[in-house]
């Protein structure tokens, strides 16, 4: 009992810390998902109790003696889901616990049980990240579950003991751990407990641990605030000439566009291979949105850059990625005019390093520190004060 108490307790605690820290960073649009798992279900059935209640035994050491069971049994779930934010999904779907049975002997001859347990199940599942691709899962819902429990031999014809069917809805809860291989794959392992209908008028805990894959649905490309980088301010206007007084002075000529590029390094923007823009710098893209929006500009153009290690496909996505993260966050958080700002990939075709002074193909670390000036997003603005 203070097992069943402590799970609950601690899957309601990510759940309330989950709830809270949803409020407490960005979050990314919601998406659909679904998945499948697989794993061990093992119930905890007291076999004396739901055979004597049975035969009419009236006392612990009653007519059933003698027992040997089997408890556990493959199970599996199907599922799918709505994640609202990162840190809170609804969920539900199929499960199996799979079936447990035992033997006893009873004085008119054997008593035998076959339980099968499955049914439907809705959850809450909140998410507690611990990196940018691990997490912490806990959930608590409601499993509308069915029991099938089919008893045979001498001693239940005997007592005159008829397969049983029982439906009703008991409460759950799960905990876990979630890794999220990409954007478009996770992994999880959860230990879940389902409370169940034992057929007799009885209820009973069944604990199934699975592994499963996950696949969320249409998830829009990733963009947080973008980390600290260095902003090169638009050149100042000339200070005026002095001049002799003449009789009409010449008007000034309207100040042409001028470009101005800024550079920004991937490292302080992203982490390693990776397109979400980390929340460090949010403030530094804020401040570089504001200026642009007093000035007089007429295009926007963001560029992403790789290094060489890795294929030319993929250094081209993830540039691509890159590039549309920024541009996304000065869009909807800068409020610039998204008409005006265009974002492109150039993978690795612009490095910045000299192939003599970065040597080799083979990723170490001397060679990933090497080429750290090629991984950066560049932004060049045309237009003047």
């Amino acid at each position: 009992m203070k097992s069943r108490h402590a799970f609950s307790a601690l899957t309601v605690a990510i759940l309330s810390v989950a709830a809270t820290s949803a409020f407490a960073q960005y979050q990314e649009p919601g998406f659909f998902y679904g998945g499948v798992s697989a794993g061990e279900a093992r119930a905890k059935v007291d076999e004396a109790a739901v055979a004597n209640g049975l035969l009419g035994a009236g006392a612990p050491n009653g007519p059933a003696t003698g027992f040997t069971s089997d408890e556990k049994d493959t199970g599996y779930k199907l599922f799918g889901g709505y994640q609202f934010n990162r840190n809170i999904a609804v969920e539900g779907g199929y499960f199996d616990l799979g079936k447990s049975t035992f033997s006893s002997n009873t004085p008119n001859g054997a008593f035998n049980n076959d339980t099968r347990m499955r049914g439907l199940n809705l959850d809450l599942v909140g998410t507690l990240p611990i990196t940018e691709r691990f997490s912490v899962l806990g959930r608590v819902g409601v499993a509308m579950g069915r029991t099938r429990a089919s008893f045979t031999g001498a001693g239940a014809t005997a007592a005159g003991v008829q397969d049983r069917n029982d439906t009703k809805a008991n409460a759950k809860v799960g905990l876990g751990l979630q890794y999220e291989l990409s954007r478009s794959m996770w992994i999880r392992t959860e230990l879940e407990r389902y409370r169940v209908n034992n057929g007799v008028n009885g209820r009973t805990n069944v604990d199934m641990l699975t592994v499963g894959l996950v696949f969320p649905f249409n998830r829009a490309p990733a963009y947080v605030a973008a980390a600290p980088a260095p902003y090169v301010a638009p050149a100042p206007a000339p200070a005026p000439m002095v001049q002799a007084p003449a009789p009409a002075p010449a008007p000034m000529p309207a100040p042409a566009p001028m470009p101005q590029r800024v550079s920004m390094s991937a490292e302080s923007l992203f982490g390693f291979d990776a397109a979400n823009v980390k929340p460090e710098g949010r403030a530094e893209l804020d401040k570089f949105a504001r200026d642009l929006s007093t000035a007089n500009y007429q295009t926007v153009v963001v560029e992403g850059h790789t290094d060489r290690l890795g294929s030319d496909a993929y250094n081209q996505k993830l540039s691509e990625e890159r590039a549309m993260a920024v541009k996304n966050y000065l869009v909807t958080n800068g409020r610039l005019d998204s008409a005006k700002i265009s974002a492109v990939g150039k993978g690795e075709t612009q490095p910045v390093t000299k192939p003599e002074d970065c040597k080799g193909n083979s990723r170490t670390a001397a060679l990933v520190a090497c080429l750290q000036p090629d991984r950066r997003v560049d932004v060049e603005v045309t237009g003047t004060r």
